[in-house]
Parts: C-alpha cells; structure tokens; sequence
C-alpha cells in the first residue's frame, strides 16, 4: 500500500496531479482543497495518499494534510459515498466547515455539494457527528497555486469533473471569476458560494 509521497510536482490540472518520485511519475486525483495549496510545477511537494483498489481499476488519491485523508476514508463508511462524493466534499468544503455542518446537522448544506441529497446528508449527519467532532481544528487554511492560461476554462473543467452539470459549471465559474484569479481560487469561490 502506498501511504505517503514526497517528490516533485510535475503536473497539476484539477482533478489530476502528478508527482515524480526517484523517477516513477505517480497519477493522482485530489480535492480542490489540496490543489488551494499545491506548490508550483517543478517543486517539492509531500502527500498524504490512499491507495484503492477495484474488480476493474486502482485509484491513488493525493491530500496535503492527513485530515483530509481522514475525512476521505471517514465518508466513504457512509452508505451510498464513493469517492467521487468524498472527493466532492473536500472540494466543497474544508474539513472543519464540514466537521461544523455535521456537528450542527445542517442538511440544507450539505444536498448542495454534488452527489449529495437529503437521505445522504441526513445518514452523512447520524454516521459522522461523534467523528466530526474530532476533526475541528484539524484541517489547513487554502492558498493558491499557479496562474494556467486560461483559468475560467480550468476552473469549468474542474466543476464539471466534481459533478456540476456544464451549464451549471459554467454559471458558477462566470459568477466567481475577478481580475487576476488562478483556476483554484475561481473553483473556491464558487463552491462556497454554491454552499450559501
């Protein structure tokens, strides 16, 4: 199993990252609440990792603090997440906002992160709350990384692969777009502003 990497960051392009270690490119997928604070291409970054392994694939999935691994394996105990929802809650929120949903049972919240509807955010609050509780005041503050081209573009891009519909994508994006916003800032703003 692999736990942690520490390498070169030769690619990132949300959801997917890459890390070079001693030469072997590792694939991941992480939230957007790692990719706030990656580096740079081309410099050093360490990654808390989960290894998952399918009838039909393997999956590395990369996080820059280890309460946000906790979090990722802590939701999927929940019937009916998989990653792709767990790596939706990461991007929507950070772990304490949601550690402070889940203690608050704030459902209404909650169903507005993708792949989330009501019956899920109300096992999400029974199955979690004694957990959410430990991880307040675990997780990091966001940052930004680096400035694409074309940041709206990525940004769209992004959302829709977190499970945004692209018309939505797209409105979300447009309203969170300002002058001299990076993709993952664009990303931020408008998935907090789709948890208002």
């Amino acid at each position: 199993m692999i736990g942690r990497l520490k390498g070169t960051l030769v690619h990132k392009q949300p959801p997917w990252l890459m890390v070079d270690v001693g030469g072997v490119g590792y694939e991941l997928e992480a939230p957007m609440s790692t990719f706030y604070d990656l580096p740079e291409v081309g410099r050093e970054v360490v990654l808390s990792t989960h290894y998952a392994q399918k009838d039909d694939s393997v999956s590395l999935y990369g996080f820059l603090t280890e309460a946000e691994r906790r979090l990722f394996r802590d939701v999927q105990r929940v019937t009916g997440i998989g990653a792709k929802i767990a790596l939706a809650i990461l991007s929507g929120a950070s772990v304490d906002e949601f550690a402070r949903l889940v203690q608050a049972g704030d459902t209404a919240a909650l169903v507005r992160i993708p792949g989330i509807g009501k019956k899920t955010a109300e096992r999400i609050v029974v199955e979690l709350r004694d957990r959410a509780a430990d991880l307040v005041g675990a997780g990091g503050a966001a940052g930004s990384g680096g400035v694409p081209a074309d940041p709206e573009s990525e940004a769209v891009i992004a959302l829709q692969q977190l499970g945004y519909k692209p018309a939505e994508a797209v409105k979300m994006a447009r309203g969170a777009t300002a002058a001299g916003d990076d993709a993952a800032t664009i990303i931020r703003k408008a998935l907090q502003s789709a948890l208002r």
